[in-house]
């Protein structure tokens, strides 16, 4: 089976300084990747590169052949990939159906057309006018809106008209992913999906993905849930100091002593500062604090 997603060689540099260092990997359609590794290891570089967010210093990007390492993020999107965020990204002030249609907006008519002044012109007055295709297009993307909530149960469809900002945490972070989802992507990069949720809302939220695998959708995820990545990944990819140290299987990686190695190794260290700027306390078992199960010798 021919790859959908490859990356070859890619590398990001700030001032002489590699948060990502030559990393390759092929995603086959359908394929779920997780790519785990300690606080700065360059992960989220890696998705922003993988999402058009940040250019790469060097190397490419295809998709399903297509090169787009010299593209913008818009025009991934329009491409069909599509992200959260490892801090929840909603306009607050927005209601949660008109959060989720911005992630439509990549699709529309309009969209291609490009961004010349007469472009931008023509969308202006498309948006003051509103002909008949702009508003059935319109009622046609509030329609699957709504049944892409609905997928959530009664978790965000009866918030259909409230303020994102009026939504409890893990509502904010579902409906990052929906706003995600209505871009139809073809590669959907999961950030930290689960970050900050209990345990019952980590359940919901890892039978929501193993949903979107059931429709054949192609996932590359970040997570630090050991538990999540194995249950949900088809292959690994472990990152250190901006490089891949290991790749396979859920359970071959997690036995490789070179991974078990690079979390010892950082978890010695000061404690790491947590992805969301507090400092974790170092417990007495290095591996815990990343979730990493100790193996016998």
């Amino acid at each position: 089976m021919n790859p959908q997603l490859v990356a070859h060689d890619l590398a990001r540099a700030f001032n002489g300084v590699h948060a990502v260092d030559g990393v390759s990997f092929e995603v086959a359609q359908g394929e779920t990747l997780s790519i785990i590794g300690p606080n700065g290891a360059g992960k989220t570089t890696l998705f922003n590169l993988l999402s058009g967010l940040d250019q790469p210093t060097r190397g490419s990007i295809t998709l399903d052949g297509q090169p787009l390492a010299a593209l913008g993020a818009d025009r991934f999107a329009a491409l069909g990939v599509a992200r959260t965020f490892q801090h929840g990204r909603v306009f607050g002030n927005l209601s949660v159906l008109d959060n989720v249609l911005i992630g439509a907006h990549a699709r529309r008519r309009l969209a291609h057309i490009g961004s010349t002044p007469l472009a931008i012109l023509a969308e202006l007055a498309a948006g003051l006018v509103r002909p008949g295709f702009v508003a059935a297009e319109e009622r046609a993307f509030r329609a699957e809106a709504e049944s892409i909530l609905a997928l959530f149960g009664d978790r965000l469809l009866p918030r259909l008209h409230e303020p994102a900002h009026s939504l409890s945490y893990a509502n904010r972070r579902r409906v990052e992913l929906a706003r995600a989802l209505a871009a139809r992507p073809r590669v959907l990069l999961l950030d930290e999906p689960t970050a900050g949720m209990n345990l019952t809302e980590t359940a919901e939220a890892l039978a929501f993905i193993q949903r979107l695998q059931d429709r054949r959708l192609t996932i590359l995820l970040i997570e630090h849930k050991l538990s999540l990545v194995m249950t949900l990944s088809d292959r690994v990819l472990v990152m250190d100091d901006g490089r891949v140290i290991a790749a396979g299987v859920p359970e071959t990686v997690r036995t490789n002593p070179q991974v078990i190695e690079a979390y010892l190794g950082h978890a010695r260290r000061t404690p790491p500062e947590a992805e969301d700027g507090a400092t974790r306390a170092g417990p007495a078992d290095p591996f815990a604090a990343w979730n990493v199960p100790v193996v016998n010798p």
